[in-house]
C-alpha cells in the first residue's frame, strides 16, 4: 500500500454530511491526483450509493479490490455485504472488519486516501488512528446546537490522539450569518468552506457543491 496522504472526514455528530463532502471532495482531487474513498461507516455505509456502485467488490491474491470510478478507488462494506444487509457485530468484530478494509484492500498507489468516518467517538476512531498514520482531520459541522456540541468531544478525542485538525466545514447553512464561528475560533481551528443549503443539494455532484468543493481542494493540495 503506496499512500502520500491520508484525510479523514468526521464528526462525533451523524447526518451532518460527512460522506457527501467526502464524496465531492474526492471527485474534485481525482481531476489532479490518485484518490481512493475508505467508507470506514461499517453499519450505515452510503458512498457506495452516493457513486451509485451495485456489484460486490472482487477478491484477488486475497486482495478486495475497489470499485474505480470516476477515476476514485472506492471501498465500502455498503458493496461486501448484500445490499439490505445490516452489520450487527459488537465491537471485536467492527474492528476486524475496519482493520479487514484497511490492510486486505489493493489500493495500490495513491495520492489521496479519504477516509468517510462514522458518527461517535468509540472504536472505530481508536482502530483507523491505530492501523494507519492519519495525517489530517477535517471536521464536518451544521448550525444544529447538537452538531456543534458534538465537534467539542471529537476536537477532545483528536487532541488525545495527535491527530492533526486541517480545519472544518459549514453544511447545511441557510445564509452567511446562520452559523456561530465563536465555538471554532476559541478551539483555533480554520475554516476550509460553507455549503449553503439548497433543495438540490441531494444530488453531490451538482455545480454548487462542486464549485465549493473545488475551493476546499486548492487547500488540501497547498498543504504540504
Amino acid at each position: 500500500m503506496s499512500i502520500k496522504k491520508i484525510i479523514a472526514f468526521g464528526s462525533a455528530k451523524g447526518g451532518v454530511g460527512k460522506s457527501s463532502i467526502t464524496a465531492s471532495i474526492a471527485l474534485s482531487l481525482s481531476k489532479h491526483k490518485r484518490v481512493g474513498i475508505l467508507d470506514a461507516d461499517i453499519y450505515g455505509p452510503n458512498q457506495n450509493i452516493l457513486f451509485n456502485i451495485s456489484s460486490k467488490n472482487k477478491i484477488t491474491n486475497n486482495l478486495i479490490q475497489p470499485a474505480e470510478v470516476k477515476n476514485i478507488k472506492v471501498i465500502s462494506m455498503g458493496n461486501i455485504l448484500n445490499y439490505d444487509e445490516a452489520a450487527i457485530w459488537r465491537g471485536p468484530m467492527l474492528s476486524g472488519a475496519i482493520k479487514k478494509l484497511i490492510h486486505k484492500s489493493n489500493w495500490g498507489k495513491l495520492d489521496y486516501l479519504l477516509i468517510d468516518m462514522p458518527p461517535g467517538t468509540g472504536d472505530p476512531y481508536l482502530t483507523i488512528f491505530k492501523e494507519l498514520d492519519v495525517n489530517e482531520f477535517i471536521l464536518i459541522s451544521t448550525p444544529n446546537g447538537l452538531a456543534i456540541s458534538d465537534s467539542q468531544k471529537t476536537i477532545s478525542l483528536l487532541k488525545k490522539l495527535n491527530v492533526n485538525i486541517l480545519g472544518y466545514i459549514h453544511n447545511n447553512i441557510f445564509n452567511n450569518n446562520d452559523f456561530n464561528m465563536d465555538f471554532f475560533n476559541i478551539n483555533d481551528i480554520k475554516h476550509l468552506g460553507t455549503y449553503i443549503f439548497d433543495k438540490n443539494l441531494h444530488n453531490f455532484n451538482c455545480e454548487y457543491y462542486s464549485k465549493v468543493s473545488n475551493q476546499i481542494s486548492k487547500i488540501i493540495l497547498s498543504d504540504v
